[in-house]
């Protein structure tokens, strides 16, 4: 690992600064730049990039256990790339992992939009339910009984989970460089295939090459069964839309042997 790079350096301090910023300022900095629902009025095209560099207020070990990955991982990569490959690499793999993750949750979101009309809720009605703030299931299940009330056939029919997924995808916002994060240790995991790393919990080490891709692994079953074994609140799906990014460059330059951009 050794000494800190240059440009590794700077996208720790441009993190920090933003991670301190909101405590300081009268104004909701952290909403408008993390990455909000394309449908959602509060969504703005600048978000793909800016959610890159905003971390959860909630817990100190958002930023903490990113950063210390991308001066761990990230340093090697720009000593053997140079700064300006390595800056393509990180952007690249962050603005993937935000599209990719927004394209699933736009899918996901469709899918019971439409259910929902099929059975009849009107487009008022959908997005009278998307409004509610989820902040106590039987509080949003009464409210979307009155939203329905003319209706009291379909709200026997009505999947109440359904309605939880629908609001949740609608007003979910993610932040952080955990997809940035995710495209350099697969890229670390390429190039140094052999180095030996362990997690906190699991604290035995193993291969670059079995544990990146057993943790992305865990990382895509979290996002398609909902169980997630680190905790609610996690955007699986940026992490692995970073990592895909992050291979498919890495890949492409290992084929071609690009050389250092200075």
């Amino acid at each position: 690992m050794g000494r800190i790079t240059e440009a590794v350096k700077h996208l720790i301090i441009i993190n920090v600064i933003l991670y301190i910023a909101p405590q300081m300022v009268d104004f909701d900095l952290q909403n408008l730049f993390a990455l909000h629902f394309p449908k959602s009025p509060e969504f703005g095209y600048w978000q793909f990039l800016t959610h890159m560099f905003m971390h959860s207020q909630q817990t100190f070990m958002h930023i903490l256990f990113n950063m210390y990955a991308l001066w761990a991982f990230g340093t090697p990569l720009e000593q053997m790339w140079g700064r300006n490959k390595f800056l393509f690499f990180y952007f690249s793999a962050g603005l993937g992992a935000g599209f990719i993750y927004t394209l699933v949750n736009y899918f996901q979101f469709n899918s019971i939009y439409d259910q929902l009309v099929a059975l009849g809720v009107n487009k008022n009605e959908i997005y009278q339910i998307l409004n509610i703030r989820l902040y106590d299931i039987q509080v949003f299940r009464n409210e979307c009984i009155n939203i329905l009330s003319n209706n009291s056939s379909l709200r026997e029919v009505l999947d109440l989970q359904k309605l939880i997924e629908i609001n949740s995808f609608y007003n979910s916002s993610a932040v952080g460089a955990s997809g940035a994060i995710y495209g350099v240790l697969v890229a670390f995991g390429m190039s140094f295939p052999n180095s030996k790393l362990a997690l906190i919990f699991f604290p035995v080490p193993i291969a670059a090459k079995y544990f990146i891709p057993a943790l992305i692994a865990l990382d895509l079953f979290s996002g398609v069964t909902g169980y997630s074994l680190f905790g609610g609140g996690i955007a699986h799906f940026a992490h692995v839309g970073g990592a895909l990014i992050g291979f498919l460059i890495a890949w492409y330059w290992k084929q071609h042997q690009f050389k250092r951009w200075s």
